[in-house]
């Protein structure tokens, strides 16, 4: 089997790449993650995850290097990760009664082959009319500052939603593991052929 390779540091998606069962390393990928002139948030994500992939390349022989990229839009707004309460609390006041898109670029990359595969898969999360006491009480319990639009929808986030849709939830976590499997399979790995034997 060729090595599988996570270029991310981000303890959500090992996580979550983790539900797959079979063995993986990561790597930190450190690339810039501007913005270009004019670049649409759809061209950012899948442009970030496949260069996240590539620059780790060098550090792996026979390997398919997964990348991934995350962002959320309200309102045609890119949205961030918020790093502080007052930033939080701005970002769920803007988004009480409206529907937030996520965009996840992902990218599987093969060393040898030097193909790359990759797509953006979508995923909308509809909110609550939110109250200044709920989004207080909420932020101050999960604290979830380095999370892209302030919430965690595998925690305390899910009560500030009204309903969530899309293809995949793992999706909203950072890593769309349905495209996943499909894109490995196409480079060669099949996911359930290679679980180990009981």
């Amino acid at each position: 089997m060729k090595n599988l390779v996570l270029a991310s540091t981000s303890p959500f998606r090992r996580e979550l790449l983790q539900k797959l069962n079979i063995p993986f390393q990561c790597a930190k990928p450190n690339i810039d993650e501007a913005p270009k002139e004019g670049e649409t948030s759809l061209q950012l994500v899948e442009r970030l995850a496949v260069e996240k992939a590539q620059a780790v390349s060098a550090q792996f022989e026979n390997a398919l290097i997964i990348g991934s990229d995350q962002v959320a839009l309200c309102d045609g707004e890119i949205l961030g990760k918020p790093h502080n309460f007052e930033n939080a609390v701005k970002q769920l006041e803007k988004f009480s009664q409206k529907v937030v898109t996520f965009y996840t670029g992902l990218c599987v990359y093969n060393t040898e082959t030097k193909q790359t595969l990759s797509l953006v898969e979508p995923f909308y999360v509809h909110f609550k009319a939110l109250s200044a006491t709920d989004i207080t009480h909420y932020l101050h319990a999960e604290q979830p500052y380095n999370c892209a639009g302030s919430f965690k929808s595998e925690g305390l986030g899910i009560c500030l939603f009204e309903k969530l849709s899309g293809d995949d939830p793992n999706t909203l976590i950072g890593l769309p593991l349905i495209k996943l499997v499909a894109l490995l399979k196409k480079q060669g790995l099949d996911v359930l052929t290679e679980q180990p034997n009981k």
